[in-house]
This record gives structure tokens, sequence and C-alpha cells, in this order.
């Protein structure tokens, strides 16, 4: 259920959009990830082993918790940097996440409804064109938009990754052109899936991966694996907060993405 704050005398609800990473589904996941835990019956002997803290300090025996986790920096919900799609056109190094200025990543959600594409089916700039005006939304400087596709709802089923719909370049660059800096998707990828992609290329009819190589030439960022998005209540009227882990050198790293609805 959405949770109610109040920052600076307003009252907003939070609506949660990040995916739960579990080892339930690790075995399926394109980028596969591993939490171990460590639980406080079993810790104060690892601690004493490992920092020579008696055992016998611990009330009733129980020491702490604690988790190590192993994890691609594209698992679960995350924010892509330029860095992500190859270096820039002209070979120069592209930004990494922890150089993304966080202007980008905290503005007016604009949420845009593509449940109805087939999975594999591309979203064209046409396509993008007639929701913003069926939504009555002229796009400005830094807006953050949301695809919604629904596919979230399978995030815990194998194959999730092959059912999604996704951007073509040309509607990537339609919303880059307009001073979109941060696009997101609750899919496992901004691009439509890879087999639609690779059988395509090998008939000539288009560029592999071609929402996220516009990136090279356009400097935009992506947020994958969103979830949630029909609990947003409006396509306008809220905002995004997207704030990636701080990862030197990274190409992307995880984050807890919400959306704020004034009440």
């Amino acid at each position: 259920m959405p949770e109610t704050i109040r920052i600076a005398g307003r009252e907003f609800r939070v609506i949660d959009l990040s995916d739960r990473l579990e080892n339930a589904t690790s075995g399926f996941e394109p980028s596969p990830h591993r939490i171990d835990y460590l639980r406080p019956p079993e810790s104060p002997e690892v601690v004493h082993a490992r920092r020579g803290v008696p055992v016998d300090v611990w009330p009733n025996g129980l020491g702490w918790a604690t988790e190590i986790v192993t994890i691609p920096t594209h698992s679960g919900t995350h924010v892509d940097a330029p860095a992500h799609y190859g270096p820039r056109a002209d070979g120069s190094r592209a930004r990494t996440i922890d150089e993304v200025p966080l202007r980008w990543c905290m503005s007016d959600g604009v949420l845009l409804d593509f449940t109805e594409k087939p999975a594999g089916s591309g979203i064209t700039a046409e396509d993008i064109e007639a929701e913003l005006t069926r939504i009555r939304h002229q796009l400005k400087p830094y807006d953050i938009v949301l695809i919604r596709t629904d596919v979230s709802r399978h995030f815990k089923e194998p194959g999730y990754e092959m059912r999604h719909a996704g951007l073509t370049r040309r509607a990537t660059e339609y919303l880059v052109d307009r001073g979109v800096k941060l696009i997101g998707i609750d899919a496992w990828g901004l691009d439509r899936p890879f087999d639609v992609m690779l059988e395509e290329h090998g008939k000539g009819d288009t560029k592999f991966w071609e929402a996220h190589l516009l990136g090279r030439e356009k400097e935009y960022c992506q947020i994958e694996k969103l979830c949630n998005l029909a609990n947003i209540p409006s396509p306008t009227g809220f905002t995004v907060l997207a704030l990636p882990i701080l990862l030197a050198d990274a190409s992307a790293a995880w984050s807890r993405v919400v959306a704020l609805v004034e009440n």
C-alpha cells in the first residue's frame, strides 16, 4: 500500500516503483544475483572467528544479522548511465553513473501507457506523439518519462525478458530531442527483446540495440525493471525520484525509485 509523508507542509502519497530482489528468481534472471544470509543464531560463532568477539557477549546467544550480496549492476531496478551504451560517437569517454547529474534523476513524471502493444513490438515516435496528445501533455526538459507495459507482473516468471514491447530508435530520439534525460520502463530493457532485434537485424530491417545505442550520439539515461506503474493515478501531476547508488566508474547502479503524488 502507498505510504503518506509530509514534506515542507505538503502531503504526498509515495508509490514504490522498484522491484524486490530475492533468491527465488536468481535461477532464471538474465543478470543473476545471489543473497547469502547470516542470521542472529549463527552469527556469534562467525563474528568470533573473524573478529575475535567472544560468543558469550551476545544476549541469549543471538548476534547480528547481515547479508552478502553478489549482484551485477544491471540487476533489479537500476539506472543505466551513458557509459553502458559504449563510448560516445566521437570516440570520447561516456559519462559513468557516479557522474550523472542528480538533476536528471528528480523531476516531473510523465506516464505513457503502451500496455496494448504486443510482446516484441516496437513503440514508435508516432506512438509516443499520439499518447502525449491523448493525455494532453507537452514535454519539457527534464521530464522523466515512464513507459508502461505491465510486463513487471511477470518478473517472477522465467522468460519475462522476452515479453515486452520496446522503444525504437526514433521514439527514443523523439523524447531525448525534447530535453528528456531519463526514460524508464517496467520491463527488462528499453529496447525490444533480443530475439526480435536479432531476427530483424539479420534481415537488414533494423539496427541491433537501437534505442540504447542512440545514447552514444545523444546522451541520456534509462531506468529498467520498474514496477507498479499501474498504481500511478494519472499520467502527469507526480514527481519521480530515481537516485542511483554512487558506484565509481560504473555503467549502472541500483535505485529505489518512487513516485510522489500530492494529496
